[in-house]
Order: structure tokens, then C-alpha cells, then sequence
């Protein structure tokens, strides 16, 4: 994509997955429940700033191209004349890495409404891509994973949280929640 294609998005409209649901750090104008199609949430990338080192890496999740996936979330409606601004944040933000690959991708809404959005989706050659692992290996990662945005655990419960609160189901998430909880010695 080029960067003129997002910059002159109007309206501006960011899919969260994952973090940019329950703390997008930009100006939100409108937020609604949307599924992108050929892809889903996974604990795919290694994370070696946000929530790990590179020393002891965490894991994020990251959109996974997959054929006849769907991934729920939210379509989150950049402020008017906050375009620009959200862009650099969010490039400062997703791209830290170059693991991220930014992509304008279509999504349903769950009113009814098509629109096309900014997305951050895994760079599947990139050296931080780790293409299925089982969940327990994912749980035992993200229960002792920090970095420099904090616990890994605290990515996972925030997540799992916040799509349960918007009732959405997701049963990989739910369980790493729990066993996680269990592996760190905390029960939610």
C-alpha cells in the first residue's frame, strides 16, 4: 500500500484485533463490530519490544492469512482532521518492528455497512513470524513474557476481556486466559 492511499482515506477507518480495541491511543470517532474475511487472531509473532525482549520473547497477536478464516473486531472511525496524526502514531506504534505489514483490508460491519480500513497484518517471511504453535507453548511464552509496554499476561487478560465484553467468541483466547492465569499463579 502506498502511503498516500491511508493518508487520504476519508473516513479513516483502523480494524482492531487485538490492543487497538481496549487502547487505540488515538482519537476515536465511531467504533462498530466488524469481521475481516482470510484471516485470524493468533499469537503469531514473536515480541521482542512491546512484550518481550530479545532475550525472552512474548508474543502479540497478529492477523494470520488463512483461506475461509474470519476474525472479529472492532472497525474504530478516526476523529475528523485526525487522519494524518493517527497514521505516524500508528506506524510508530504497529511498525516498530517491520514485522507488521500495513494493509488497507475491506470489512463487514455488523450493522450492515461495507468500509475499507487500515489494518496491521503479520509479515509471514519476517524472521518474528511463528506459524502454529500449540497452545501451551503460547501459554507458557506469554505467562513470564515482559516488555516494554508491560507483562504479556496483561496483553492477554486485557484482550480476552474486552472481546467478552463485546461478545465476541473466541475460544483459543479464553483458554490461554485461564491456563495462563493457572501458569502465573493468578486465577481471574
Amino acid at each position: 500500500m502506498t502511503e498516500e492511499k491511508a493518508t487520504e482515506m476519508r473516513p479513516l477507518w483502523v480494524f482492531g484485533y487485538a490492543s487497538l480495541m481496549w487502547n487505540p491511543g488515538f482519537k476515536v470517532a465511531e467504533t462498530a463490530l466488524a469481521t475481516l474475511y482470510g484471516y485470524h487472531r493468533s499469537f503469531c509473532m514473536s515480541s521482542i519490544h512491546h512484550r518481550g525482549t530479545v532475550k525472552d520473547p512474548g508474543l502479540v497477536l497478529a492477523l494470520d492469512p488463512k483461506d475461509g478464516a474470519q476474525c472479529t473486531g472492532l472497525a474504530l472511525r478516526v476523529a475528523e482532521r485526525e487522519e494524518q496524526a493517527t497514521i505516524a502514531y500508528l506506524r510508530d506504534r504497529e511498525l516498530v518492528s517491520s514485522a507488521y505489514v500495513e494493509r488497507l483490508v475491506p470489512l463487514a460491519l455488523q450493522d450492515g455497512r461495507n468500509v475499507t480500513a487500515l489494518a496491521y497484518v503479520i509479515d509471514t517471511r519476517h524472521e518474528q513470524y511463528l506459524a502454529d504453535l500449540d497452545l501451551e507453548t503460547q501459554a507458557g511464552i506469554i505467562a513470564t513474557a515482559v516488555g516494554g509496554r508491560g507483562p504479556n499476561t496483561e496483553y492477554l487478560w486485557n484482550t480476552t476481556r474486552q472481546l467478552e465484553t463485546l461478545g465476541i467468541k473466541d475460544d483459543e483466547l479464553s483458554w490461554l486466559s485461564d491456563r495462563v492465569s493457572i501458569l502465573a499463579g493468578r486465577h481471574q
